[in-house]
């Protein structure tokens, strides 16, 4: 944790501070970003206070009187409940204005750490409660030198895995075998083992009405069968087996026939460009050194398939943030679930993945876009036609 860097983001958010609380482990964000390696057992609370100069400072329960031993600033311990309302208003003592893990209306729900009464407590300490969100995104959705390459590394593997994975289903079918979306999701889980890749769950192998659930995933029970003549979708994360790394995650789609339906053409290819659209308003700004928030990145991608005639079928945000979890702290390209409004930052990535979801079948396309201080960039290959499975 690097104390000046967090007070320089304090400062340029104009903020007094930025409040930290914790109460069995409710917050994973405040470890992380604190860089507590020593979390006890937390069964009190606990609150850390970095001013946006100044020395931080610390308040915690006489039960657990070391809880923030390992992190600088003075200590000051409470017990009572009413010790401790006294103990927070000396804490913030000259702050009208602190961060903590808080959304309002819960806009950013991975944000949204913080319970309410405990909010209210601040409160009534006659400070104002603002969301952490950016300075969340700025210390922990930001990828090091490392964590890039481990993303690219991962997309590089992944991609070979999704490319053999198509081929697979495609030989199958061809030499009059059958297969199921199951026995897909199988495969990828082995050759991404085989490959040096771990995943937290997934992927998904969906066909036909199966893909208009996005978030389904195939079980060994109830699977369906994949046919000549069906949609076939493959959605796959994964990232390297060593610590610190970061994922990678894509979504193709593709027809086990020769010739797909006219309407399958028509919505993969409306997808694609809603797709394309959105990543190039972001390379466009990232280019000009224009202001660029994860709202406008749905809009773009939204309006469309709008103007395409599919609104109602798009029932999900375009994007989301990808760190060490598949769904990081980042900014998300969303302006439907919630309104992102917070900026698209250097050093971070997200996914791109507009989809229509019809009754009978569906199309989702998806690649990574990774902002640096110069471009943005998709990070891996990228699929413009659909893929021919079998003849």
């Amino acid at each position: 944790m690097e104390i000046n860097q967090i007070q320089d983001a304090i400062r340029e958010e104009g903020l007094d501070g930025w409040l930290f609380f914790d109460h069995h482990h409710r917050d994973p964000l405040a470890y992380r970003i604190l860089n507590m390696q020593h979390a006890g057992l937390a069964s009190r609370r606990w609150y850390y206070f970095i001013p946006a100069s100044g020395e931080p400072r610390a308040l915690v329960h006489a039960v657990e009187p070391r809880a923030l031993d390992e992190l600088p600033g003075a200590k000051h311990v409470y017990s009572a409940w009413a010790t401790q309302r006294d103990g927070l208003t000396k804490l913030l003592n000259g702050a009208h204005r602190v961060a903590m893990q808080f959304s309002p209306n819960c806009a950013v729900p991975l944000v949204s750490m913080v319970d309410g009464g405990t909010i209210d407590l601040i409160r009534s300490c006659g400070v104002e409660v603002a969301t952490s969100a950016d300075l969340i995104q700025r210390f922990d959705a930001r990828w090091s030198k490392e964590q890039a390459e481990s993303h690219f590394e991962a997309g590089h593997r992944v991609d070979e895995v999704r490319a053999a994975a198509f081929k697979h289903v495609g030989d199958v079918l061809r030499g009059g075998g059958a297969i199921d979306e199951y026995a897909v999701k199988i495969y990828i889980r082995e050759a991404f083992d085989k490959a040096g890749l771990v995943i937290d769950h997934g992927p998904v192998a969906a066909v036909n009405a199966n893909i208009s659930n996005p978030h389904y995933e195939p079980e060994a029970s109830g699977s369906s069968s994949i046919r000549r003549g069906d949609v076939l979708l493959m959605d796959m994360w994964a990232k390297l087996n060593q610590p610190g790394s970061v994922y990678y995650d894509i979504t193709w789609v593709g027809f086990c026939g020769a010739t797909p339906p006219d309407e399958v053409t028509k919505v993969f290819t409306i997808v694609r460009d809603a797709r394309d659209a959105a990543f190039a308003l972001v390379r466009d700004r990232v280019a000009a050194r224009q202001p660029l928030r994860g709202f406008e990145v749905d809009d773009a991608a939204r309006n469309h398939i709008t103007k395409s005639g599919y609104a109602e079928f798009f029932v999900h945000r375009t994007g989301h943030s990808i760190g060490e979890e598949v769904h990081g702290t980042g900014a998300n390209m969303d302006n439907l679930e919630t309104h992102d409004e917070r900026k698209v930052i250097p050093g971070t990535c997200f996914s791109v993945e507009p989809g229509i979801y019809l009754p009978n079948f569906g199309i989702r396309s998806e690649y990574n876009v990774y902002v640096s201080d110069t471009e943005a960039c998709v990070t891996g290959a990228i699929q413009k036609e659909l893929i021919k499975v079998v003849d």
